[in-house]
């Protein structure tokens, strides 16, 4: 039976439900302050909003939008010690409408980082977690910069703060036998791609990661922002799965209740989709998102979220026929303590 070091995970990465209000809207329940907050109405048009701790409060990207980060005053306002404030900006607080929080704890606005050969702006990094937030200047030629995990990531994403660009997305399941030559993106439902350009053709180490020539992630007098993810036995893992495009689905052990979860279809195109622990349907669950694009949330259920992973029960293609890559994070771990053994998890 394997253990897992955070015996809380909800402490570390947590979802919350809405409604907003209109006006100044404080929001807490979350359980730490968190530094990565990424906002998305539930039964409305607007887009994924996504601000971090690092760039700083009012500081918003898109996650189906390639624009350049943009300053809105009334968006999140301020990280709090257990949550964060909304102002009045409809996209993330019009008055009656329901809108889901992801959350994410790193180690607040961070410090500059020398290790790589690209010294980074801040590097705020929560190697409890396996999650750190980087913030560099690109500079055109091959390099490294620091993400102080202490570990490899397996999972990496950059956008290009300084203008137009798509999200950049490396991962360890993108290829077997070599994944970092190939890329995908987050605000986008296209297939895998291969440039040598984006990561140098070379994986994360457990202090750098490599950067290529490409604008997306290293271009000169361009700023960037990186959210590099590890793997933490029984809180979070970067995997990747082969549909059966049967009803009767995939079932993806991970270790854990996952209490978030977002899958890619990497042999084919296809849209981007994230469920979580709060919006159920009824077994299977649950509720998603598209990541990449302003859908509202669809409401079809096609995924039970169980006590050690997930199993699909839908034929579709857009989950359970091809090749996927994933990222989740626990709601619970299996056995969550080694002196006392832990509770363990249990399904819906």
């Amino acid at each position: 039976m394997a253990y897992a070091s955070i015996t809380k995970p909800s402490l570390q990465m947590n979802t919350k439900l809405y409604t907003g209000t209109g006006s100044s809207n404080a929001l807490t329940g979350i359980g730490f302050q968190p530094d990565w907050v990424w906002l998305k109405e539930r039964n409305g048009g607007g887009g994924h909003n996504t601000f971090d701790a690092v760039r700083g409060a009012t500081k918003v990207i898109y996650t189906n939008a390639s624009n350049a980060e943009a300053t809105e005053a009334q968006a999140l306002t301020s990280f709090d010690s257990d949550g964060f404030t909304l102002g009045t900006n409809t996209n993330v607080n019009e008055s009656g409408i329901n809108h889901a929080a992801w959350t994410w704890k790193a180690n607040g606005q961070g410090s500059a980082n020398t290790t790589g050969t690209i010294n980074t702006t801040y590097t705020s990094a929560n190697t409890t977690s396996g999650f750190s937030i980087i913030k560099y200047p690109g500079s055109g030629s091959n390099g490294t910069i620091g993400h102080g995990l202490g570990v490899a990531p397996s999972m990496v994403i950059i956008k290009d703060l300084s203008g137009t660009g798509d999200w950049l997305v490396g991962h360890d399941g993108l290829d077997a036998t070599n994944p970092w030559h190939k890329y995908i993106y987050l605000n986008q439902g296209g297939a895998v791609a291969d440039a040598n350009t984006m990561f140098n053709d070379t994986a994360p180490t457990s202090t750098v990661i490599n950067l290529g020539t490409h604008s997306m992630t290293n271009g000169s007098g361009k700023n960037y922002i990186c959210y590099a993810f590890a793997n933490v036995k029984g809180f979070s893992k970067f995997g990747k799965y082969g549909g059966n495009g049967n009803v009767d689905g995939t079932f993806v052990y991970t270790g854990f209740k996952p209490g978030f979860l977002a899958i890619k279809k990497t042999s084919d195109t296809g849209n981007w989709r994230q469920y979580d622990k709060l919006r159920l349907g009824f077994n299977p669950s649950n509720y998603n998102f598209q990541a990449n694009t302003a859908d509202q949330e669809e409401t079809a259920v096609h995924v039970d979220l169980v006590s050690n992973g997930f199993k699909f029960r839908t034929s579709g293609g857009g989950e359970n026929d091809g090749s996927f890559i994933y990222m989740a994070f626990a709601e619970e771990p299996i056995v969550a303590n080694v002196t006392s053994k832990g509770v363990p998890a249990t399904a819906r």
